[in-house]
């Protein structure tokens, strides 16, 4: 397995396909899942001339199971390793989730400073913040994430299987066609991981404020959601986020659930190969 090492001794796994002289696209997964999440995209984007990069966050997958960093921080810094790593430049950088909050602490922090970001998609993202506070009115109660840690400390097999086979496919709705195989997939890959990273992970994920991040990103950036995402409510997520990027393009997909680019790959590939292919246009 390809791997590197942290400074503060993490085993990041990684995967690194395709010609290493093309136009790499780095994806970042969501909570609690690995970079298998991004099969489809992988595949397809590979076939369509790209290099393709994903790893595996601290705690998740096939990367080590260590007892500290499950913070937007370190996940950042890892991503970061893996980038310089491999000395990815001119990279489209692409976050579901939680890993839309990578890519944005990633982008703001570390990509665009060192000239290695083009442009950035961000997908049923957290930022700029989850939790309800006197800052973010419209948020989600801190005692959902409660109930979440409290879940996953009494059960993690039963929760998780309860979060795919429910609201995050969107498979709760009526007339929904649930998959057994997307189910299952998704149980596999969170089954995974280690369970305290997955349980400190809920903090990270809800309960740190990246306005500044979002506000301090200038490269293009494609803002997707559905309106029926029932993990992530859009308008306290990509609205926002497009607000406060200064060039965003905003898609919003009527019906569409928590995890579509699973369930509706083929319409969120397409639109993420189009925005790819677009000129950029400067910020002013």
């Amino acid at each position: 397995m390809a791997t590197i090492t942290t400074k503060d001794g993490a085993v990041i796994f990684y995967k690194d396909w395709g010609p290493k002289d093309a136009q790499p696209v780095v994806f970042h997964h969501g909570w609690p899942l690995s970079s298998d999440d991004w099969d489809v995209q992988m595949l397809f984007f590979l076939a369509n001339g790209y290099r393709v990069v994903a790893h595996d966050r601290r705690g998740h997958g096939r990367s080590s199971q260590v007892d500290t960093g499950h913070d937007m921080d370190h996940y950042a810094s890892d991503a970061s390793a893996v980038a310089e790593h491999l000395d990815l430049t001119n990279a489209i950088h692409i976050g579901h989730s939680t890993g839309g909050g990578e890519v944005a602490r990633y982008v703001a922090r570390y990509g665009e400073p060192q000239g290695r970001v083009a442009k950035a998609v961000l997908i049923a993202a957290v930022p700029p913040l989850m939790v309800k506070n006197e800052k973010n009115p419209g948020g989600t109660p801190l005692e959902v994430f409660d109930g979440f840690r409290k879940a996953l400390a009494a059960n993690r097999a039963q929760f998780f299987l309860d979060l795919a086979s429910g609201p995050f496919y969107g498979f709760n709705r009526p007339n929904a066609m649930p998959s057994q195989g997307i189910i299952q997939n998704w149980w596999r890959q969170g089954m995974m991981g280690s369970t305290l990273a997955h349980h400190e992970g809920i903090k990270a994920f809800s309960e740190t404020d990246q306005t500044d991040d979002l506000r301090s990103i200038t490269v293009p950036t494609l803002v997707m959601q559905g309106d029926d995402d029932q993990v992530v409510p859009y308008k306290d997520a990509s609205l926002l986020q497009a607000k406060l990027l200064k060039q965003s393009t905003l898609k919003i997909y009527p019906g569409l659930p928590h995890g579509m680019m699973t369930t509706n790959a083929d319409q969120i590939n397409a639109d993420i190969l189009a925005f790819i292919k677009a000129a950029a246009v400067k910020a002013a």
